[in-house]
């Protein structure tokens, strides 16, 4: 929360909202509101009208579900498609074919407060982009000396054109400067490209000078602020640094600790003679992640490196079967292994991105919200 306050403070009249799972905790917390969440959510799923829910039709929810907490596309990752067999294995207990209304909403009740607590301690900043900030660094003391080190970057002895340095350029402006997120495809379409067009096509394809950059580009950002006025962006916004601190409360916690090995090693598969395969670490791990402060498996690819490496030291991924004891010893070395590289090398993480649905909209399947945690693309 005292990120989102540092944001509020920076960004003043821009932020719209600040989304840290209030709204979300309430809507469970009221029982009479929850319910009738659910008999939405529920009638929805239940396409054959039968009052239970198959494999078949809780499959929607999820995907929904995967994209909540971060997961790419089911089938794009072995990793991710046992963490969606978890999410269902949730909602089935891993026998029932079919679910009902009553153990749908116990089950999402969970997993909500879950979104609840992560917006909690990453708090999303919706930030209204307007060309106000853009203005502002365009005319400050900091332009020239932050455009000649993007210059120097995007040139670098190259001969480049003009056309391909402003859009080089571009790409190095944050929402810090005012900039929403170039890699969506609306902005390009509509601020980017048209600010692009009204300048002069003559010098656009040939080399260009620094001196003339600077001036060239001044005038670009002075386009795209015009369109800005008149397109305002909405963007969200969350920024995190994952330094193993989470970590290390949870394993001086021998209480708690054992609490959530029990938790996860109830919850994976069994094999002959009470043994489990070393795959299902990382579904354990990313089962464990919140209270760890980590984000989910496929989230933040400075992490997952992190993880893999992790797993690559403790010999976790050759699919051999463990007991109970070697299960819960290797997932503590495994969390032991990441806090070690975290805490030398702390990982910071700003996210963005463009909201396309106006803030009124009707909520998502599963999410009370138009926004769901760690649902975007990470930029620098």
């Amino acid at each position: 929360m005292e990120q989102a306050q540092q944001q509020v403070r920076r960004k003043g009249n821009g932020v719209v909202q600040v989304q840290d799972g209030s709204d979300i905790r309430a809507l469970v917390e009221n029982k009479e509101a929850f319910a009738k969440f659910v008999d939405d959510r529920f009638r929805k799923l239940d396409v054959d009208g039968d009052g239970r829910l198959s494999v078949k039709e809780l499959q929607p929810a999820v995907a929904d579900i995967g994209a909540a907490i971060g997961l790419p596309a089911r089938g794009s990752s072995r990793q991710a498609d046992h963490i969606y067999a978890e999410v269902l294995n949730e909602f089935t207990h891993g026998r029932q074919d079919t679910v009902s209304k009553s153990e749908f909403q116990h089950v999402l009740s969970d997993i909500l407060l879950g979104m609840a607590a992560g917006l909690q301690r990453d708090p999303i900043v919706i930030l209204r982009i307007n060309g106000e900030d853009l203005n502002e660094f365009v005319d400050s003391p900091r332009y020239e000396p932050e455009a000649a080190a993007i210059f120097s970057q995007v040139d670098a002895g190259n001969n480049a054109s003009l056309r391909q340095c402003l859009l080089a350029a571009l790409q190095q402006l944050t929402v810090d400067h005012g900039v929403p997120p170039v890699s969506d495809s609306w902005v390009v379409e509509n601020i980017v490209d048209p600010a692009m067009q009204e300048l002069s096509s003559d010098q656009l394809d040939h080399p260009v000078s620094q001196g003339a950059f600077f001036q060239e580009f001044k005038k670009f950002l002075g386009l795209i602020t015009r369109r800005l006025q008149q397109h305002p962006v909405i963007v969200a916004h969350t920024e995190n640094t994952f330094d193993g601190s989470g970590i290390r409360k949870l394993l001086s916690n021998k209480f708690e600790l054992d609490k959530l090995l029990d938790s996860v090693w109830s919850g994976v598969p069994k094999e002959h003679k009470d043994k489990t395969s070393k795959e299902y670490l990382r579904v354990a791990l990313d089962r464990i992640a919140d209270s760890a402060s980590l984000p989910p498996y496929g989230a933040v690819d400075q992490v997952d490196a992190v993880v893999n490496e992790a797993f690559k030291m403790a010999k976790a991924d050759d699919g051999k079967a463990v007991d109970e004891a070697e299960f819960k010893k290797l997932l503590t070395e495994i969390l032991g292994a990441i806090m070690l590289q975290l805490d030398g090398n702390p990982i910071s993480v700003s996210t963005n991105t463009v909201v396309h649905e106006p803030m009124s909209a009707p909520s998502p399947l599963l999410s009370p919200t138009p926004l769901s945690p760690m649902v975007s693309s990470p930029s620098e």
